[in-house]
Order: structure tokens, then C-alpha cells, then sequence
């Protein structure tokens, strides 16, 4: 059974930095994609960056530039650097994966079977 468990949310300053962790177990799929989602409040939950096991990549446009995402096999680890973060990336994070590559539904919620229990990202300005 995969288990997902997030790590890394907390409150900084806009303009401020952050790495978000998602630390996998118990995957046996040898094809998959896997990501970062968030909710902020009174919003619906949207994706935010998505690494497909082919190494492509999404993220969504209010986040290019400033967000990366990068993934550890050797410590069965998912990545998400938040860099210049914004009053407006305040959200419920939450990494989430799929057993098959999602392709272009790489940002779409509900490709997404498995789901991490959450973290929070609080942005001051």
C-alpha cells in the first residue's frame, strides 16, 4: 500500500523561501506520476507541479519560475522548492500520485487516487 507523508510547510515573509517533502513508501509501480496540489481557503484544490516517472514535468502557470519540483529515488523522496513565495500561495499542500503517467491531466485533482495528509504554507506580507 503507498503511503504518502508531507513535510516542510510553514510561515515565512513573502519574498521568502520554502521546501516542501513528501516521503513515499510501499511503491511498486514502475510507470507513475506524482505532485504537488494545494488548497487555499474558499478555493477548490488545484495542481501545482506534477513529474510524470518519464521525467516531464508541469506546473501550473502561477507558479513557473518561482516553484521547482525534483524527486530522490535513493531516499523515496518528492520535492517542492518555493522560492519569491506570495501572500497568494498560502494553501493546504498536499502531495498526491497516480500508478500510471498522467500526462496532459498532469494537473487535473482528480487523476489522482492517492493523496499525502497535508501541510500548511503560510505567507505573510
Amino acid at each position: 500500500q503507498v503511503q504518502l507523508q508531507e513535510s516542510g510547510g510553514g510561515s515565512v515573509q513573502a519574498g521568502g523561501s520554502l521546501r516542501l517533502s513528501c516521503e513515499y513508501s510501499g511503491y511498486t509501480y514502475s510507470t507513475y506520476s506524482m505532485g504537488w496540489f494545494r488548497q487555499a481557503p474558499g478555493k477548490e484544490r488545484e495542481g501545482v507541479a506534477v513529474r510524470d516517472s518519464d521525467g516531464s514535468i508541469s506546473y501550473a502557470d502561477s507558479v513557473k519560475g518561482r516553484f521547482t519540483i525534483s524527486q530522490d529515488h535513493a531516499k523515496n523522496t518528492l520535492y517542492l522548492q518555493m522560492n519569491s513565495l506570495k501572500p497568494e500561495d498560502t494553501a493546504i499542500y498536499y502531495c498526491a500520485t497516480a500508478p500510471s503517467l498522467a500526462g496532459k491531466f498532469r494537473l487535473w485533482v482528480p487523476y489522482f487516487p492517492i493523496w499525502g495528509q497535508r501541510t500548511q504554507v503560510t505567507v505573510s506580507s
